[in-house]
C-alpha cells in the first residue's frame, strides 16, 4: 500500500522536471527578445567632437578665470592690500595651476617646413652686368603657420603674461606697499581680458550672434609679399 504514494510522487517530481524543461528555453527566448541598451556602447550625436571642443575651450577659460578672480578679489577687500603670506600663496598657487593646466593643453606649433627648391638644368647664358635687386624684407614667423597656430601663438603669450601678473600681484599682496597693490591688481584684470578674447578669437567658437553686439576682429596675421621681382 506504501509503493502508490511513493509512485505518485516519482511521477509528479517527472511532470515538474518536463514542465521545468519545457519553459526554461522559452524564458531564454524571451529574455533574448529584451531590449539590451545598457550592454552597447554610447555612440556620441554627429557634430559632437566639434561641439565638444567648444565646450572645452570654454571650460578653460572659466577654469583660469575663477581661481585668478579669487586672487584679486581677496587682494582687493584685505585690509590695506595686503595678505598673510600662506594666503597669498595658497590663493597664487591655485592661480598658477589653473594657468599651467591650459598652458600645457596647447597645442604646440611645428617647425615651418621650408619647400625644397627644385633642380634647375644648366642653360648657357651671355654674359649680363649684374643687377642690383631690393632687399627682401624677412618673412614673419607667423606667415609660416597656419591661422590655427598662430592664434595659439598669441594665447600662449596672453598666457604668460597673465602667469607674470599673478606673480607680481602675489608680491604685492605681501609687500607692506599698499600703493603697489591696485597697478598689479589692474595688470591681473588686464592680463584676463587678454587672454579671454585671445581664446573666444582663435578658439573655434562660434561666431556671436546677439543683436547689438559690435563685430569682433580678427586676430592679427601676417602675411607674404606679393609681386614680382623688378626686371631689368
Amino acid at each position: 500500500m506504501r509503493a502508490l504514494p511513493a509512485r505518485r510522487i516519482a511521477t509528479s517530481a517527472l511532470c515538474a522536471t518536463l514542465l521545468i524543461g519545457i519553459a526554461a528555453p522559452a524564458s531564454m527566448a524571451a529574455d533574448s527578445d529584451l531590449p539590451r541598451g545598457h550592454s552597447h556602447a554610447a555612440a556620441p550625436v554627429p557634430g559632437a567632437d566639434a561641439l565638444l571642443a567648444q565646450t572645452k575651450t570654454l571650460g578653460d577659460i572659466s577654469g583660469v578665470l575663477a581661481p585668478v578672480t579669487a586672487l584679486v578679489d581677496a587682494a582687493l577687500k584685505a585690509d590695506n592690500g595686503q595678505l598673510p603670506a600662506d594666503q597669498a600663496t595658497k590663493l597664487g598657487q591655485a592661480a598658477k595651476d589653473a594657468i599651467a593646466k591650459v598652458t600645457a593643453a596647447a597645442p604646440v606649433a611645428p617647425p615651418a617646413a621650408v619647400p625644397a627648391v627644385p633642380a634647375v638644368p644648366p642653360v648657357a647664358l651671355p654674359a649680363v652686368p649684374p643687377v642690383a635687386l631690393p632687399a627682401v624684407p624677412p618673412v614673419s614667423k607667423n606667415a609660416e603657420r597656419p591661422r590655427a597656430l598662430a592664434a595659439a601663438d598669441v594665447k600662449a603669450d596672453a598666457l604668460t603674461a597673465l602667469q607674470t601678473a599673478v606673480d607680481s600681484l602675489v608680491k604685492a599682496v605681501t609687500s607692506g606697499d599698499a600703493a603697489s597693490v591696485v597697478p598689479a591688481a589692474t595688470a591681473v584684470v588686464t592680463g584676463l581680458v587678454n587672454f579671454v578674447v585671445a581664446t573666444v578669437l582663435g578658439g573655434g567658437l562660434p561666431a556671436p550672434n546677439l543683436p547689438g553686439l559690435p563685430a569682433l576682429p580678427a586676430l592679427p596675421t601676417s602675411a607674404l609679399p606679393t609681386g614680382s621681382l623688378p626686371v631689368s
